[in-house]
């Protein structure tokens, strides 16, 4: 679900290891699940890995693609 997140953090060469440690996250494993979408991040996290990576939440989060019925077209 994160993909942006993932092509970002290696691209930075940034270790899951130290995702998870910023995150105050026990494993990797725990910090994959949310990177994978399993669990979602908090607005709190996303701060922090935005702090992190030098990037605006927006853009490490959200696409900006809009979906035909968020426009109201059909």
């Amino acid at each position: 679900m994160y993909e942006k997140l993932r092509i970002i953090r290696n691209k930075e060469k940034i270790p899951a290891k130290e995702m998870a440690d910023l995150l105050s996250l026990k494993t990797e494993a725990a910090y994959y699940k949310k990177e994978s979408g399993f669990i979602r991040f908090s607005l709190t996290e996303a701060r922090l890995i935005s702090e992190r990576i030098g990037l605006p939440i927006e853009e490490i989060f959200f696409d900006n693609e809009v979906s035909l019925t968020e426009t109201g077209t059909d």
